[in-house]
């Protein structure tokens, strides 16, 4: 799986604490950890939760990631950026639990963290315990487990609505207003993993136009 990492300016500081935990438990699982930045406070291109919402939309539409992590301060902003956009569904997670009841009951594909609200001493190893239940299982298979039939049955209609409440990305990302989207595809980490990772050449042809 290739998991992309995603920070927001206020958030920026705690990139590489967030990648290394990370990394520490999924690479083991066999998972590709791309960090897609900001990589610190100070980085010449400054990300929004708008923008976040937009590169996550961008790189999952894409198939340049199979899941993203991302968050802010609240955690709340970061989620309600990404699940605007078509073909992502993002929970906000707090701790362990939140992170395998996502995965187990809503099968998403992206989680917003909250990296400032009650994130304190031992906030590290709180991220560990996220990612390990995140990845444990294969996603998506009910939890508790005699609820499975009914959960996979509403995702399947949850995934069957949002085919028809939500455009095409290519049609939304032409119709926003520019600056905005070239600002959230112009970090550095994207134009150092995107290229080698998409599989949607017409989306890839889109976001060329973009950033002319």
């Amino acid at each position: 799986m290739k998991i992309a990492l995603i920070n927001e300016n206020s958030q920026a500081a705690k990139n590489s604490m967030i990648e290394n935990a990370l990394r520490k438990v999924v690479e083991p699982m066999g998972h590709q950890v791309f960090n897609y930045g900001m990589y610190t406070a100070e980085d010449e291109e400054q990300l929004t939760y708008v923008q976040v919402g937009i590169l996550a939309a961008v790189l999952l539409n894409s198939g340049a990631a199979d899941y993203v992590i991302t968050g802010c301060g609240t955690g709340e902003g970061a989620m309600l950026a990404c699940n605007s956009f078509p073909g992502v569904i993002c929970g906000h997670v707090e701790d362990a639990l939140d992170a395998y009841t996502f995965a187990q009951i809503n099968d998403g594909n992206a989680i917003a963290i909250p990296f400032a609200k009650g994130f304190g001493w031992g906030g590290d190893l709180n991220l560990e315990y996220i990612f390990e239940k995140l990845y444990v299982e294969e996603s998506g298979q009910g939890y508790p487990r005699e609820r499975a039939v009914p959960e996979k049955r509403n995702k399947k209609i949850l995934d069957e609505v949002k085919t028809v409440t939500y455009r095409d990305l290519n049609s939304i990302l032409k119709e926003m207003d520019r600056e905005l989207t070239k600002g959230a595809l112009s970090t550095e980490g994207f134009g150092k993993y995107f290229w080698d990772n998409c599989r949607d050449e017409a989306l890839a042809e889109t976001v060329r136009e973009i950033l002319k």
